[in-house]
């Protein structure tokens, strides 16, 4: 959902302003209350701009933060690391410094929040084959299609467009392709987004290869 005008001029002023560099350092010191703050500000400016916060070694900041004993610090970092790999520069960041198999361990948090967050963090970089490669290593699969079958679920449409990045490899579709039923369930959940979204995954899943012979 797009920010009103009032937060992006807000946020425009950080980035003017150069203050991304030493939020992105307060992020090791601050306490948890602040750090909530820190990280809400940085969510909205770097949904603009990210090269000061890949500078200042943001990701691995926000790596660290992936594990703190708070839900709403692990969930905001998830939703920060969302923004930085949105940007073309900040896919492969996130792959080099290993987060993806802590945003994939996120996704059986307690806390649905975190689970929604960390799902919709892995989107971005699952469109590199590095990214691909490293989820499945991790073991992406079976918690993205637990989230996917919650009906109930937060985390379900952003966990159905993280499946549908891994049909693209062919271990990923191999897998999948056994769980299209639950993919299907999907067609009908009432919101419109989160089924279009599942047509998306079974096209993807049962996609095969073109073959001349298939002409005769």
């Amino acid at each position: 959902m797009d920010k009103p005008d009032g937060f992006k001029a807000g946020a425009a002023g950080v980035l003017q302003a150069g203050l991304i560099p030493p939020l992105v350092l307060k992020l090791q010191t601050e306490l948890e209350e602040i750090l909530e703050l820190i990280l809400d500000t940085l969510s909205n400016c770097l949904r603009m701009e990210v090269s000061e916060a890949l500078a200042t070694g943001a990701v691995g900041a926000l790596k660290a933060k992936l594990t703190h004993p708070s839900a709403a610090i692990r969930s905001k970092a998830a939703q920060v690391l969302l923004e930085i790999s949105s940007h073309p520069e900040g896919k492969l960041p996130v792959c080099d410094e290993e987060v993806i198999p802590v945003l994939v361990s996120l996704l059986e948090d307690t806390d649905p929040a975190v689970q929604a967050s960390a799902a919709g963090a892995l989107m971005f970089p699952l469109v590199t084959p590095q990214g691909r490669s490293s989820a499945m290593a991790a073991g992406a699969i079976p918690p993205l299609l637990k989230l996917v079958a919650e009906e109930t679920s937060r985390a379900r449409l952003n966990a159905i467009k993280a499946l549908t990045l891994l049909a693209e490899l062919p271990e990923g579709r191999e897998t999948l392709l056994e769980h299209t039923d639950t993919f299907r369930e999907c067609l009908d959940d009432p919101r419109e987004v989160v089924a279009r979204a599942a047509q998306s995954a079974i096209r993807a899943i049962e996609w095969k290869p073109f073959c001349r012979r298939d002409l005769f």
